[in-house]
């Protein structure tokens, strides 16, 4: 892999690699507001002075899901200045276009006729320009419509995942470039458990081809399902490429159970004041040359803002009150601290810039992380007032920590996860709260009587992050809609009962509960934690409160339980007067009786769940790939609880009243799940040879459309050959060659 000679430029492939530039990010700061614009300018510079084939992107490239006109014209500027031009691309891209691209064009912009593209930009998308809102769009979309950005790795199904690469061939150098953009992690971990994350190989000659890929999930273990391991991936790849991570490892590092090679970028500009961002900023030149040897130069960054960070511990300073504000600041801004720090940083800034004029010196970013334990605080920003001139960030130079020591108050039940009497001077500690964790917290005190609790947490999380402002009147648009449609189906005195009516929506509200944790794939084990272990990347000083086994038997958990009433007898009574005339009822009881049912009905319908999953088997067989399709067996018939057939039952006194009731309370069993006519009509399954399933096999066909001839034909890692296939020099639907 090292100490290869030189070759011509046209033998070789030669590749920018870059992650996480958050373009945007601060945009709005009179002095951090231009510091990702100006990281990326320098990286589209070099590669213009290295004449690289092409960029590759590992993920987002912009900070905000949706960039102001601001970020999205000083990008589009960029990329034309830097990216058009004359330089011919002497590479060709020989898969099927229309497979890779999923715009209305479905061509790569350098064979496009009506651009001028030297420098092609390939990048998938990260979780902060992840696709979303009306119409599933991200930023990429955009840029990808214009003709100035490559946009590949998205995934049609989260649930199943199928990866097709890229093929490139350059002289005696093929390249196959896989892409994943990000997915949210317990699901993606999920997915690839259950053996539906597939990555495709070219049919021809599938050995010769330099296989990399590149992703944007968590690598650092963030919680028990919460990030990707290395041992997921596939064992024919070459080299990944992993966005995501901000700590810049771009140092080749050898996976040693799996023989590929990682490399880690990092970021280009510093979105948060944590230790990892502390780590010099690089981008790596990747040369891949015949017979698959390649290597790695890393290079450094020169217009990253200079970042000191330093500890002190109060405990060690010999302070005399300990509740002293005014002791506490004169410790803090003592010139052997602060002042230090931000002559480090000057030095650092002239060892990257000898020839640049000391006036020029940007104000550098200082942290300086105080562990007060037993001591009491100040604010920060009135701390960070007397270096409003000479820092980049004065308002968060302190940040206060203490070491965690468990307390038997932290097992108490109903003790508070968030906090919301946390002190304001210490804002820092905000940044680790997410917004699920208010809502559940805000939302554990009262109980809804229509609207799903865990709903209104992801619709916020959207509302909040994604600045999808339609987000939480979609949910209770759609929350309305179900709802109005299962009262419709309902018997006529069901709605004009009061007490069934209530019965009714509670039982709604738990079908709809347990649907969507079924769609957020929470694989927690019931009984412990119920929300993910969220960290930050200032929280390296407590350690990670890990909830559940690594691998459960239960892939979702269960919805919050219904309250119930505090008398059972109540309970109990609203059974029996309910085949009687309906009158008003005083006690609110009813819904949660009726919830006990529906409640196992639930749990046998979540372990039907996992049983499917585990049926599913990816076929893998010698036979032509349109002949199959995936086995699983059909969904349950819906079944009527006796809690809703019993509290609807009417009097005796009509016989044939009691038959149309009876026949009524069948249809209005509520079933958010597949139709029965969409389950007779499906398809019929076929038998695989073979039930083995595997990460880099390929899905045959599907159990909802049956399988279309397609122009470029690949295979899994089976060795056997299959028939009608294409050949190498057909490739693709819309095969172009360099200009």
């Amino acid at each position: 892999m090292l100490g290869m000679d030189e070759q011509n430029i046209e033998s070789r492939f030669k590749i920018l690699i870059a992650t996480d530039n958050h373009l945007g990010y601060l945009e709005k700061d009179p002095v951090r507001g231009n510091d990702s614009f100006a990281a990326f300018a320098e990286i589209l510079a070099l590669a213009q002075e290295e004449k690289v084939d092409f960029i590759l992107l590992g993920g987002d490239l912009f900070h905000d899901n949706k960039p102001s006109r601001k970020c999205m014209h000083k990008t589009m500027t960029m990329l034309r200045q830097f990216c058009m031009g004359d330089k011919p691309c002497l590479f060709d891209f020989v898969s099927a276009q229309d497979e890779t691209f999923k715009d209305a064009f479905a061509t790569v912009n350098y064979c496009d006729p009506n651009y001028n593209v030297s420098i092609p930009i390939f990048s998938i998308h990260g979780n902060h320009d992840d696709p979303s809102g009306d119409g599933d769009l991200c930023a990429l979309d955009l840029l990808s419509a214009a003709g100035l950005v490559n946009y590949f790795g998205r995934a049609d199904a989260v649930d199943d995942v199928q990866i097709s690469p890229m093929l490139l061939k350059k002289s005696d150098v093929k390249l196959a470039v896989y892409g994943m953009g990000n997915i949210r992690d317990e699901r993606l971990f999920r997915t690839f458990t259950s053996k539906k994350v597939r990555m495709f190989r070219p049919k021809e000659d599938k050995d010769d081809w330099f296989n990399v890929f590149v992703l944007h999930q968590n690598r650092v273990k963030r919680g028990p399902t919460n990030y990707i391991p290395e041992s997921f991936l596939p064992d024919f790849l070459h080299l990944v490429v992993w966005g995501h991570e901000h700590d810049c490892l771009i140092d080749l590092e050898q996976n040693e159970e799996k023989g590929f090679f990682i490399t880690q970028p990092g970021s280009s500009v510093a979105t948060s004041l944590s230790e990892g961002e502390m780590i010099p900023k690089h981008v790596g030149i990747l040369e891949i040359h015949p017979d698959k040897q390649f290597k790695l130069e890393k290079v450094a960054l020169k217009t990253v803002r200079p970042f000191v960070m330093d500890d002190i511990v109060l405990a060690d300073c010999n302070l005399l009150r300990r509740s002293d504000e005014k002791n506490v600041d004169e410790v803090l801004a003592d010139k052997a601290r602060v002042e230090e720090m931000i002559t480090t940083a000057r030095n650092i800034w002239k060892g990257a810039h000898p020839d640049v004029d000391e006036d020029d010196f940007p104000r550098p970013l200082i942290r300086l992380r105080v562990d007060y334990s037993n001591f009491s605080t100040l604010n920060p920003q009135r701390f960070g007032q007397r270096f409003v001139d000479r820092v980049a960030n004065p308002k968060d130079i302190l940040y206060f920590f203490r070491k965690r020591q468990a307390t038997p108050g932290d097992k108490k039940a109903g003790a508070s996860k968030v906090g919301f009497d946390m002190p304001t001077t210490i804002p820092e500690r905000l940044d680790k709260i997410q917004v699920e964790d208010l809502v559940d917290e805000f939302l554990a005190a009262q109980s809804l009587e229509i609207l799903p609790e865990n709903g209104i947490g992801e619709a916020v999380r959207l509302f909040v992050e994604k600045e999808d402002k339609d987000a939480i009147s979609d949910f209770y648009a759609d929350s309305l809609k179900r709802t109005q449609a299962s009262l419709n189906k309902a018997a006529p005195e069901i709605i004009f009962d009061e007490s069934n009516l209530m019965k009714q929506i509670s039982k709604e509200k738990l079908e709809a509960s347990a649907e969507i944790s079924l769609e957020r794939a929470r694989v927690f084990e019931t009984g412990k934690s119920k929300r993910r272990v969220a960290t930050n990347d200032d929280s390296d000083d407590e350690p990670v409160r890990e909830s559940g086994p690594l691998f459960s038997d239960n892939d979702d958990d269960d919805p919050p339980p219904v309250k119930t009433a505090p008398k059972k007898a109540a309970a109990r009574g609203s059974k029996a007067t309910a085949a009687k005339a309906a009158p008003a009822p005083k006690k609110r009881a009813a819904p949660a009786a009726a919830s006990k049912a529906p409640g196992k009905r639930r749990k046998k319908a979540a372990d039907t769940e996992d049983e499917d999953d585990e049926d599913a088997q990816v076929v893998n067989s010698d036979k032509d790939e349109d002949d199959f399709v995936l086995e699983s067996p059909a969904p349950a018939p819906p079944k009527t609880t006796r809690s809703s057939a019993s509290s609807s039952r009417p009097s005796s006194s009509s016989t044939s009243r009691s038959k149309a009731t009876a026949s009524n309370l069948k249809q209005s069993t509520l079933n958010f799940g597949a139709s029965s006519a969409s389950s007779s009509s499906a398809p019929p399954v076929a038998k695989p040879k073979s039930s083995a399933a595997s990460v880099s096999t390929p899905a045959r066909a599907s159990a909802k459309k049956p399988a279309a001839k397609r122009a470029t034909v690949f295979e899994g890692d089976s060795d056997e050959d299959e028939d009608e296939g294409t050949t190498f020099a057909n490739f693709g639907k819309k095969a172009g060659g360099g200009r």
